[in-house]
């Protein structure tokens, strides 16, 4: 994850912005021409913004550029305190203390009894259902996942045989999986490391190759948010575990073809976030085939990999790609209500604004963030791409469409009433 530390360190003198600009895009391992393009400008722009040649441009095109270099808060950028607001993180969830303090714990010795590991993969399962059905699913893991960390740590150390240390570390793993969706774009990079690390040694030790899968997946999302310096890593552990599953298919259940077709898609995701158009639509055209394999109302219980989901990971794409017609028109296809998962549809409203956005139709894009907040207010809320969209059209030269997008920062909870 995108490190939380402002770039200049202390000084004693103001680093300017263009020498800010600087510094972050070579943290991100972008050259000046690729910040140009991500931006809708050039290379030479880009170049007098950094030597101080051009005036720090206006609220939108900093957002734009701090979406670009993945930074957390806008101070980062900016240098300016008066500025202070955190761009892809939320302000903390109620229950980030109860989650992290659970991580934290080391339950050597306890008289507790750990319950049996069939029982507490039920209650997992349990967990997943609730997350997929909830608008509030951080408030509604994050009350469940203290207990099942200390339950799920306590089934391993436990456990008498080697089969049952193996199955308790398959839910353990997925325990940890479930841990890094509440965390992730919280304030606590720190934390979220720390359990997707967790979650892939425990799935290495459990031999389970759905577990694997799960961990790998989380995995590659959280080295792909770190920006372009760690594309590279994403690809490496994404490949590695689609060369471990994909011998296993012809005899593998949905779970499994589920999530090595969610992989599949991933690699196209990373493709598409470095501009790869061909290696992108490959990927999705794999992991599309492999959805077809899935019986139709199938949905996997934690990625929502299926049928229905495709149609959202092609406006992902397109969006990724920069092509805002065409991701537009991808969205305009696709059945959300197909979507079983409320998270899962809320970030494909989020993507689809984002694609509105970029096809020069705020108003639709606003609009798109408005349905995200009905399905899933929680999901919204730690958007960076919904925050910068509404906050820049908060900026907008028509009272109308400003009136509009102030409201909303205040519904989605970017700005104070």
């Amino acid at each position: 994850m995108p490190s939380t530390a402002d770039p200049a360190g202390p000084q004693d003198e103001p680093i300017a912005f263009g020498q800010r600009l600087r510094m972050l895009r070579m943290r991100r391992g972008l050259s000046r021409p690729q910040l140009g393009g991500l931006t809708g400008y050039s290379a030479e722009w880009v170049k007098k913004l950094e030597s101080g040649q051009r005036s720090v441009p206006r609220l939108p095109v900093v957002l734009r550029l701090a979406e670009v270099l993945r930074v957390r808060d806008l101070t980062e950028l900016t240098g300016d305190q008066h500025s202070c607001l955190p761009l892809f993180a939320g302000a903390g969830h109620a229950r980030l203390g109860e989650v992290k303090a659970a991580v934290d714990a080391y339950p050597l010795s306890t008289q507790h009894q750990a319950p049996p590991v069939d029982h507490l993969a039920s209650r997992v399962t349990r967990a997943w259902t609730a997350r997929h059905s909830s608008p509030h699913h951080r408030e509604v893991i994050g009350a469940l996942l203290p207990g099942l960390i200390l339950d799920a740590q306590l089934a391993v150390r436990q456990a008498d045989r080697a089969d049952q240390r193996r199955a308790g570390q398959a839910v353990l793993s997925e325990v940890y999986s479930l841990a890094q969706f509440f965390v992730a774009y919280q304030p606590d990079a720190a934390l979220l490391w720390r359990v997707a690390e967790r979650a892939l040694i425990a799935a290495q030790e459990s031999e389970d190759p759905h577990a694997i899968g799960v961990a790998a997946w989380l995995a590659t999302q959280a080295h792909r948010d770190g920006g372009p310096a760690h594309f590279d890593a994403a690809d490496a552990i994404n490949r590695g575990t689609l060369a471990f599953l994909e011998p296993l298919l012809p005899d593998a259940p949905d779970t499994v073809l589920a999530i090595t077709g969610a992989l599949t898609f991933e690699v196209g995701y990373t493709a598409a976030c470095r501009g790869e158009t061909g290696t992108a639509w490959r990927y999705w055209d794999t992991a599309r085939a492999m959805a077809d394999r899935l019986p139709w109302d199938y949905y996997h219980p934690i990625t929502s990999f299926s049928r229905a989901v495709m149609g959202a990971h092609a406006v992902t794409v397109a969006v990724e790609l920069r092509a805002g017609n065409e991701s537009v028109r991808h969205a305009a296809a696709t059945d959300t209500s197909a979507i079983a998962s409320r998270p899962r549809r809320a970030r494909h409203w989020i993507e689809a604004a984002r694609g509105y956005h970029l096809d020069g139709q705020p108003d639709a894009a606003l609009a798109m963030l408005k349905e995200a907040h009905r399905s899933a207010p929680e999901t919204v809320a730690y958007n960076g791409y919904a925050k910068r969209i509404v906050l820049e059209e908060a900026n907008s030269s028509l009272t109308n469409r400003r009136r509009q997008a102030s409201d909303l920062a205040v519904t989605l909870g970017f700005l104070s009433a």
